[in-house]
């Protein structure tokens, strides 16, 4: 394991340290996630970094979807990704 530390700034503001980013493979102008959990903060680099890097990834829908079988659908994958959570601890 390796450990890097860096200053913030009055803003808010970290530079990423050199050696982090080149182990990440995070190139100028480019986007990095912050994951909160339990106290922990990982810095990655985003599995998708626009909607347009998405767009065309998912078969559009035979016939459109009301918004409350939508909403229903919402719900129920944040349930489940609760669950899998609260099962894996």
């Amino acid at each position: 394991m390796q450990e890097f530390a860096a200053s913030v700034t009055e803003r808010g503001q970290v530079t990423i340290p050199a050696e982090v980013r080149k182990l990440l493979g995070i190139q100028k102008r480019g986007k990095v996630s912050f994951v909160v959990e339990d106290g922990q903060v990982v810095l990655r680099k985003p599995r998708f970094t626009t909607v347009e890097s998405v767009y065309g990834s998912v078969k559009a829908l035979d016939k459109p979807l009301d918004w409350k079988e939508v909403e229903r659908i919402a719900h129920e994958e944040v349930a489940e990704y609760h669950m899998s959570k609260m099962r894996r601890k």
